[in-house]
């Protein structure tokens, strides 16, 4: 069980841990900044019993392969590469919220506000929706980090099939919002996400 508190451990569990507390404190402050503390619910730090029971899991993972296959936590480039996976995601992620300023909303709008308008520039001239873009990767890259073969591969599905549903049902409501000028946008985009349209 030494295995636990080797370097190795130390670093990956601390990158993790450092990723989860800043993705969601950041996530907070800046609904917090454009939407005022009087607007922002405990909803804006996106943490959900599915989310939680996913970091739970993905810890035991660790841990268990850590103690029976030590071998796997020690491979530095793929830990590095879930690393910057983590980073590049997370600075999609916060620069799509900047860009999209009071148009960003955590939960989906189904009636329009006044301040709520259509971003087409910076990320959004390229992407539909960079900030799903960049937790994506963020989510898959704190799994590569960790070197966790299974939380790796069921992230990617859970949070593809979620993005899947949620895309559409979104664009539902931007198409009611903004008629022909969304559907110009939306076939001249990606939307971010592999394999959805």
């Amino acid at each position: 069980m030494l295995d636990i508190f080797s370097f190795t451990a130390f670093r990956q569990i601390s990158q993790m841990l450092f990723a989860i507390f800043f993705f969601h404190s950041s996530e907070f402050l800046l609904a917090v900044y454009f939407h005022g503390i009087q607007k922002v619910t405990p909803n804006s730090l996106l943490l959900s019993i599915d989310y939680v029971m996913a970091m739970i899991f993905s810890l035991v993972e660790y841990l268990v392969e850590i103690h029976f296959f030590p071998e796997m936590k020690e491979q530095c480039a793929i830990s590095k590469m879930g690393l910057a996976l983590v980073v590049v995601g997370e600075i999609i992620r916060k620069l799509a919220i900047i860009t999209a300023g009071r148009s960003f909303t955590h939960l989906i709008k189904k009636y329009i506000d006044d301040d709520h308008v259509l971003i087409t520039h910076g990320l959004y001239k390229y992407v539909r929706h960079p900030s799903y873009c960049g937790f994506f990767l963020w989510s898959i890259g704190t799994q590569i980090m960790l070197c966790n073969p299974l939380c790796t591969l069921a992230f990617a599905l859970v949070v593809w099939h979620f993005f899947h549903m949620r895309i559409p049902y979104e664009e539902f409501f931007l198409r009611q919002y903004f008629g022909s000028q969304y559907e110009v946008y939306a076939r001249q985009t990606s939307s971010g996400i592999p394999f959805i349209k």
